[in-house]
This record gives C-alpha cells, sequence and structure tokens, in this order.
C-alpha cells in the first residue's frame, strides 16, 4: 500500500477507524489522510465506500476507531461537520412538486439562510450549473442529467469548503459529464473547494483528482497522488506511426533500445533518459519513419485500480 504521509492540513484524518454490523466487518482499521484537492474514492461494491461516507457526514458511528473532518471531531461534532460539508449522493433527494429552484432554496433555508438570499443564492448557483428556464418546472419532470445538475447545486448551494460527490457523473451523456467535470476542476482550482468524489468510472477520476484512494474488503489498499500512481515502473513512452513501423522497430532495436509492439499499433519504447528519447528521434530519422505522435507512458487509471483490487484480494487468500 501506498500511503499519503500524514499531514497537519488534512480534511479528513482517520485513525484505525472501524465498523461492524453484526459479524460483518465493513471497515477494518482504516488510518487514512486525504488532503486538500480533488480525491478519488474507488473501490469494488462491497468495498465499504458508502459506510465511509455515511461516517464521514456523522450519518453513522464507527464500531471503534475515529477521526477528523475539517478539523473536527467524528461523532462529537457530527451537526458541525454536515454544515460545513455539501454531499449530492447517487439517488435523487427531491421533494416533488416543487421547482428545481424551490429545491436549492429550500436546501438553502435548512442550513439557516434567509429566505431572500437563499433564493438568490439558489439563482446563482443553478446559473453556475447550467440551469435554464427548467428551474421554474416541477422537479419530478426532469431528465437524468437535469436531476445531477440539481443533486449538485443543493450540495454547493451553502458555499461548503468539502464537497462529497457520489457517483456525479452517472447517467450522463458525453457533453453533460464533461460539464459536470469542468465545474469540479474550476471549484477546485479557482474556488479553492475540496472534493470526495466517490465513482465507478475511472477516467473521470484520472480526468480530474489529485489523489485516489482505492478501498477492497473495508481496506486501504492504495492512497497516494495521481501523479505518483501513474508513473510506471519502467519509464516509456509511446510511438505512433504513419504506416508500418517494422523500420523502426528494426532501427530502434540496433540502437540497444527496448520495444513492444501493442496490437493497436502502438510501440511502448523504453526511455530511462532524455538521451534514450533523442534516439528515438535519430532511428525515425534514419529509418524514414514518420512519427505521428509520442507521448510519456502512464499507468492507466484501470490498471492501477485491477492490480490494487486483485493485490488485496491475493494477500487475502
Amino acid at each position: 500500500m501506498n500511503d499519503v504521509s500524514r499531514r497537519s492540513d488534512s480534511i479528513v484524518s482517520l485513525e484505525g477507524l472501524t465498523k461492524h454490523f453484526g459479524v460483518h466487518r465493513v471497515l477494518d482499521d482504516l488510518t487514512l489522510d486525504i488532503a486538500p484537492g480533488v480525491t478519488g474514492l474507488l473501490g469494488p461494491n462491497g468495498a465499504g465506500k458508502s459506510t465511509l461516507i455515511k461516517i464521514l457526514l456523522g450519518l453513522l458511528r464507527p464500531t471503534s476507531g475515529g477521526g477528523r473532518v475539517l478539523g473536527l471531531k467524528l461523532g462529537a461534532a457530527s451537526r458541525a461537520i454536515r454544515e460545513r460539508v455539501g454531499f449530492m449522493p447517487e439517488d435523487d433527494c427531491y421533494l416533488p412538486a416543487l421547482s428545481g429552484v424551490e429545491c436549492v432554496q429550500f436546501s438553502a433555508r435548512l442550513c439557516r439562510m434567509p429566505a431572500i438570499e437563499a433564493l438568490r443564492r439558489a439563482h446563482e448557483i443553478l446559473d453556475f450549473c447550467g440551469a435554464g428556464q427548467e428551474r421554474y418546472r416541477h422537479v419530478e419532470t426532469y431528465s437524468n442529467g437535469m436531476r445531477q445538475k440539481l443533486k449538485f447545486a443543493q450540495a454547493l448551494v451553502h458555499d461548503p469548503p468539502l464537497l462529497v460527490l457520489d457517483e456525479p457523473t452517472s447517467g450522463l451523456d458525453p457533453e453533460e459529464r464533461d460539464a459536470m467535470l469542468n465545474r469540479i476542476r474550476v471549484l477546485a482550482q479557482k474556488h479553492d473547494k475540496s472534493f470526495i468524489v466517490s465513482t465507478h468510472i475511472l477516467p473521470d477520476v484520472q480526468a480530474v483528482s489529485d489523489a485516489v484512494v482505492i478501498l477492497a474488503q473495508g481496506r486501504v489498499c492504495v492512497a497516494d497522488e495521481l501523479q505518483n500512481l501513474s508513473q510506471p515502473s519502467s519509464p516509456a513512452v509511446h510511438v505512433r506511426t504513419v504506416g508500418s513501423p517494422a523500420a523502426l522497430i528494426a532501427e530502434l532495436g540496433a540502437r540497444g533500445l527496448d520495444v513492444e509492439r501493442h496490437v493497436d499499433g502502438r510501440l511502448s519504447v523504453a526511455c530511462r533518459c532524455d538521451d534514450d528519447l533523442s534516439l528515438v528521434w535519430s532511428a525515425a530519422q534514419t529509418s524514414g519513419a514518420v512519427i505521428r505522435s509520442l507521448t510519456r507512458a502512464s499507468n492507466s487509471m484501470e490498471a492501477i485500480f485491477l492490480e490494487a483490487v486483485q493485490g488485496a484480494s491475493s494477500a487475502d487468500s
């Protein structure tokens, strides 16, 4: 397991957190720090993600262990934690017969915001979320994409420093998905918001996250910055050529570079230093190959996830 070092500025800090439901242990001795920024929370079904979120929000008490959220102690300050955290659940959470703007205003009123200010804030957040005139329609008539916007607006309306999002892009079309991810980026980078994003859509995590936490069988099996996780154990570049790469492969081999050809035509070339990268370009020139693209190799989120989960399963077998 790759542990993030203990930090004094952690938005979440857990120590030995355990949760039992009868004889079933859902969370097993979680010790974890989550730094400010965007953290992807991953894990297979039954890994304990939902239980962890409920404990962070003060909706469940841990069996043992404890921790802090935004410096507030779990259990002892549950109400104060919920006042400072925005939560976007996976399931719908609207009141029928209310319009979208009335639902967001109601969420603001629950945070003790005055009625007029709550209405102004609701319109402001719905504008940010890309909601147009549909904000005046009853929420039960909304499409899935509009309901996702509504839930995000409800989570954001009281201006919390931390937002916990459960499957925020589930069911969205590609355009709406990109828009949702961009809102997360803007809030994190320009407004100093922190996010915990629980999702099964791994490319979304790679697109917006600064760090990743992967749970498996109730335990933390990976907790590290995405930049560190993405670095392959052996530095390499991916090369695509126009036409057949056979001549380039032969020339690279003659220069002592290890080359792997993938079924999609992509070449992985071991490059341990800038001099090796220069050899790639000179090999292309000598062989007459035209390089269409050359990028640094990185571990995909899928590979990181599968390795972590399989490693956790092997450790228990």
